[in-house]
């Protein structure tokens, strides 16, 4: 499964989630604060490469934590800070972040696998195609929500989707290394 569009240039946004992708994910617990956030092996040099061929690099996580009143969404924005600040040290960049603070089970909530939040960027970035857009995630809300804003999919990790991804990678920096 080692197909990947053709020609991914300064036309295209990369969406990618956070936890698991950028970050460790804390099983059954929730980043809340500077010190709780490790990058994954690679993420910085991932964003290097990234940085050269996309043109708008968004990330797009459900922090329902903040819902639960584990943290509060300006503890959200410094983790966010802080991690934005070490990619652009490493030559990376971040053009937008999107945070679904709202629990799973609150009506209307516009958590992944909702698009929304793709909608939401692209009204910021009305440059954003999402026909020439791909979404890495590492979860079958993930892919769902790239499927579901007609983005081409990538699946990053060993976890089982029921949806099934345009492709798959063991890393975010393996998937970057098979852009170039």
């Amino acid at each position: 499964m080692n197909v990947l569009p053709e020609k991914i240039d300064g036309s295209w946004t990369l969406f990618l989630d956070r936890d698991g992708v950028i970050n460790v994910r804390l099983i059954d617990d929730y980043v809340k604060n500077i010190n709780e956030f490790e990058f994954l092996p690679g993420v910085l040099d991932a964003f290097e490469i990234f940085a050269e061929k996309f043109g708008k690099i968004i990330i797009v996580t459900n922090q329902q934590g903040v819902a639960k009143g584990l943290m509060t969404l300006d503890m959200v924005h410094l983790i966010h800070r802080f991690m934005v600040e070490q990619i652009e040290k490493q030559k990376g960049r971040v053009d937008g972040i999107y945070v679904c603070p709202q629990l799973k089970t609150d009506p209307d909530n516009y958590r992944k696998p909702s698009p929304r939040m793709a909608f939401m960027a692209q009204s910021d970035f009305p440059e954003i195609d999402f026909e020439k857009s791909i979404m890495v995630g590492d979860s079958n809300s993930d892919v769902e929500f790239g499927k579901n804003a007609g983005m081409f999919t990538v699946l990053v990790g060993d976890e089982q989707t029921e949806t099934v991804p345009d492709n798959r990678f063991d890393s975010l920096i393996s998937f970057a290394e098979n852009l170039k």
